[in-house]
């Protein structure tokens, strides 16, 4: 009861910051170039995260054609190891990853980050809210890597593109060579029901939480999309399974696996990538504890180091 009592508090935090230090990095092994201990300070607004010393020199923007539907994906880098960067719940390649893009080593990496369909600049059409909708993510974008003749690659994901880069690690092993993920869930809890109730209309929002969705999409497409995702994920996962997001899947991801959680995630709590953690066998849990939900956005520097290590990591 504590744990699920302090949760709801966090929770009652949401909406208020929509409105308007433990020095520790915790993992089952250390990662290569990354201190046992690491305090990770400092923030910076959601406006100004996008790196302004990175190299986008070689980004391009392409259209693909996956079985009839056109997705849309940023590239860059000339890298042997490829990544798909999977992002959250009406995000896209630019507004989620452009620190990502910018940033990581090109030389050793091959990025390729998407924009699931309605999503991004795969808007126009508008999104079809099928059941189990990130299941279908899932399968579209293991067709986007068979399409581009992309065999092995790693999958980072955030939030809903954490659950998605979760399923599809679990359904194409032969496939998946590592899976990072953070401010991802694979169950919801009656309480996380109620908080995406509680944010439903857009008008709880503040001007500044709304803007980077605007200016993608418009504030009709937005308005009515974002309640539709809702209704949309708590049909699918809450009142057809249970809660049951993907738990079940969880012991069939094999590949290397790195959990990363912001100690000031309001939206996502440390019950699950605790959690996760537990359930993927051999995974390891980084914390971040002044990261926020979009940690990777926050702190780009820091975020960038560990994955990179990681994903070299032989």
């Amino acid at each position: 009861m504590a744990v699920v009592s302090n949760f709801v508090r966090r929770m009652n935090r949401l909406l208020p910051v929509l409105r308007s230090g433990t020095r520790v990095m915790s993992d089952s092994s250390s990662l290569p170039g990354v201190p046992s201990s690491t305090f990770i300070s400092g923030a910076m607004s959601y406006q100004s995260n996008i790196s302004k010393d990175g190299d986008r020199r070689g980004q391009t923007s392409n259209i693909v054609d996956v079985d009839g539907r056109k997705i849309h994906c940023e590239e860059t880098g000339s890298g042997k190891h490829h990544v798909l960067l999977m992002p959250g719940a009406l995000g896209s390649s630019i507004t989620d990853f452009m620190p990502q893009l910018r940033n990581f080593n090109k030389d050793m990496f091959s990025l390729i980050a998407w924009d699931p369909p309605g999503y991004g600049k795969s808007y126009p059409p508008s999104r079809e809210w099928v059941d189990n909708f990130l299941h279908e993510d899932a399968k579209i974008a293991a067709r986007l890597m068979e399409v581009l003749d992309i065999t092995k690659y790693s999958l980072l994901g955030w939030s809903d593109g954490g659950i998605t880069a979760m399923i599809l690690a679990a359904a194409h092993p032969e496939h998946v060579k590592k899976l990072v993920i953070w401010g991802a869930n694979s169950y919801l809890t009656k309480d996380e029901r109620d908080m995406l109730r509680k944010i439903q209309n857009i008008d709880q929002w503040s001007e500044k939480m709304k803007k980077p969705y605007l200016d993608v999409y418009g504030e009709e497409y937005f308005r009515k999309a974002w309640a539709q995702w809702v209704d949309a994920f708590i049909k699918s996962y809450f009142d057809s399974a249970d809660g049951d997001i993907c738990k079940g899947i969880l012991s069939k991801i094999t590949c290397p696996s790195l959990i990363i959680h912001g100690g000031k995630d309001v939206i996502v709590p440390q019950l699950h990538p605790d959690f996760l953690h537990k359930q993927i066998l051999g995974s390891r849990l980084v914390n971040m504890p002044d990261g926020k939900h979009n940690l990777h956005l926050q702190f780009y520097k820091e975020f960038n180091s560990i994955v990179e290590n990681f994903l070299l990591e032989q």
